[in-house]
């Protein structure tokens, strides 16, 4: 019996404008009133589940690939930093990029919110368009500051740190760059442009793991749901595993299952109607 569900946001629980609509909402809703659990599984840093669309909503949050656990009633369970040596020897090697660091109080970026978009290519896709066109014409999270500086990054904890690039010689170098550092950091990337830096060993299907064990719970009763690269150990680690059909092929070669679109809201679907099959818990 599945107790607790785990899903990926855009491209997996969220409609095709990447929104939580009210078809998403009620799929949420029926698994809740069932007792279950339900966890946001998500590249994006937020503290409550209101900022995803979710508002007045008990679920937990596995935010900035598995660096964030935050537990149904709001409190940050778990938090992991990238070694901030490493962090620090990036920032310095590599001085002319934009650097998005996320922390338990928010996001710092090293350079303006204008180079950040510059920055920041459509990716693949009708939905990756999308995504792109919504994050152009968003004012910026109020959790954001931009023009930090080295050392004002440095005086925090920082659990995850995104640079996006098309330039693939750069993307080479922080390949190498993560490559060298392989004991303190890794890269689990929705795409091949963008970079989502953690620490090692953290991702999505170790973190969504950690959240089950501290509920009590085996990994046979987590469902997981994914579309991305950075689903993918969430994907390959779980029994229970879905990818959607827009999702990319090692999304479904690792989840074995595809289930249908999310514009079709297959994934809050697949939720209730698991739910509805197996009843009300033992």
């Amino acid at each position: 019996m599945i107790r607790l569900f785990a899903s990926d946001l855009d491209g997996t629980l969220f409609n095709a404008l990447h929104e939580a609509d009210r078809a998403v909402r009620r799929g949420v809703s029926v698994a809740l009133a069932a007792g279950r659990h339900v966890a946001l599984a998500t590249g994006r840093w937020a503290s409550t589940p209101a900022e995803l669309g979710f508002p007045n909503m008990p679920l937990e949050l596995v935010c900035g690939n598995g660096a964030f656990v935050y537990g149904s009633d709001g409190e940050l369970l778990r938090r992991v930093p990238i070694d901030p040596e490493t962090v620090e020897e990036l920032l310095s090697r590599f001085p002319t990029i934009c650097a998005t660091c996320v922390t338990a109080g928010g996001t710092l970026v090293r350079g303006t919110r204008n180079q950040q978009l510059a920055s920041y290519r459509p990716s693949r896709g009708l939905m990756g368009r999308v995504a792109s066109w919504r994050f152009r014409r968003s004012p910026g999270s109020t959790g954001t500051r931009y023009d930090q500086t080295d050392a004002e990054v440095l005086r925090h904890e920082v659990c995850k740190l995104n640079v996006r690039t098309g330039d693939a010689g750069l993307r080479r170098e922080l390949d190498a760059f993560v490559a060298e550092h392989a004991s303190t950091l890794v890269n689990a990337s929705f795409d091949g442009d963008l970079f989502e830096l953690t620490a090692a060993g953290v991702d999505k299907g170790e973190a969504v793991a950690w959240l089950a064990r501290h509920l009590g719970m085996d990994e046979g009763e987590v469902a997981v749901y994914g579309d991305g690269g950075n689903d993918l150990a969430m994907l390959e680690r779980f029994e229970h595993a879905y990818a959607t059909s827009g999702a990319s092929p090692a999304a479904k070669r690792a989840a074995g299952s595809v289930i249908g679109s999310c514009a079709l809201h297959a994934v809050p679907r697949h939720i209730a109607r698991t739910v509805r099959r197996e009843g009300p818990l033992g």
